[in-house]
């Protein structure tokens, strides 16, 4: 692994587009891999501290789907879509061997778990939702559109910093600095001397029509899809994404459905404290096999 603590794997997707993946550890007996999906915009670095606390005793994946982080850019803005970045973990899972994991879901990763549900049953062994749910909040992604892609280029990290705070730090009074600071360091990245967005721009153009006054389709049955394995809520005390009352909803409808509440944090939980960690990783051991 070396000192990155990580292997970086690059699998070919189906169209031939390159993606990059992050595997900390290697398979182990009787623990199922964990495979971690970022939300929209951000990418494997997200999972950088949770993975490494996790790695010693199960494997952990995190890919960056395409456009983001370390992998291609598109040059057709219309396959930022869930269809193609679900085939595009189908050809993750295939090319690593993976024939059977814990998914770890953050926001749009949450959306992909669920969907994955009906595409490949049989591939979860577990399922934990960070932050998301079968009704989204149009209220919360209106305010990521808002931003993304939009933000001015900062000149250095302590720039990047104060531009997060600047639109975070309301949802988030519970992060210390160097939170902050690993936030921004996966959220930009150094080309040609400049930091720029760790995403295609272009990542924002299927945003641009969606009307987020009008209730979202919700996503019931994809959630009910998880109903034969064992999974977990998490949700950051001021989201905008998922509501308590959604919350609610999944456990009467579930009544097992694990919960987990992230203080001092919003959308989406970092998961990269004490507590949370250490949560995840009783929910892992949990789903292992006997």
């Amino acid at each position: 692994m070396g000192e990155a603590g990580y292997e970086s794997r690059f699998v070919g997707a189906t169209d031939g587009l390159r993606l990059h993946v992050r595997v900390y550890g290697v398979p182990q007996p009787g623990r199922w891999p964990l495979i971690c999906l970022a939300g929209l915009s951000r990418n494997s670095a997200d999972f950088d501290r949770l993975a490494r606390a996790l790695s010693a005793t199960r494997q952990v994946v995190a890919p960056d789907y395409r456009g983001r982080g370390q992998s291609d850019w598109d040059t057709n803005w219309q396959n930022y879509a869930l269809p193609v970045e679900l085939n595009d973990l189908l050809a993750v899972t295939t090319v690593l061997g993976i024939d059977k994991a814990i998914f770890l879901g953050t926001s749009r990763g949450g959306i992909l778990t669920m969907l994955m549900s009906a595409a490949r049953p049989g591939l979860i062994a577990g399922a934990i939702l960070n932050d998301i749910g079968p009704v989204i909040d149009g209220t919360g992604l209106a305010r990521i559109k808002s931003y993304l892609g939009k933000l001015p280029e900062p000149k250095n990290l302590d720039e990047a910093v104060a531009l997060l705070k600047s639109i975070g730090s309301a949802k988030f009074p519970a992060l210390s600095d160097a939170d902050w600071y690993r936030q921004a360091e996966g959220m930009w990245m150094t080309r040609d001397g400049r930091l720029v967005p760790a995403f295609d721009p272009a990542l924002t153009k299927p945003m641009e029509t969606m009307n987020f006054d009008a209730p979202l389709p919700t996503l019931w049955p994809q959630f009910d899809g998880l109903a034969n394995v064992p999974a977990m809520v998490i949700r950051g005390e001021h989201s905008d994404i998922i509501s308590a009352e959604t919350v609610a909803a999944m456990v009467a409808r579930r009544p097992d459905l694990g919960v987990f509440d992230v203080p001092g944090q919003g959308h989406a939980p970092l998961l990269t404290d004490r507590p949370s960690i250490d949560r995840i990783a009783e929910f892992a051991r949990r789903c292992d096999p006997a």
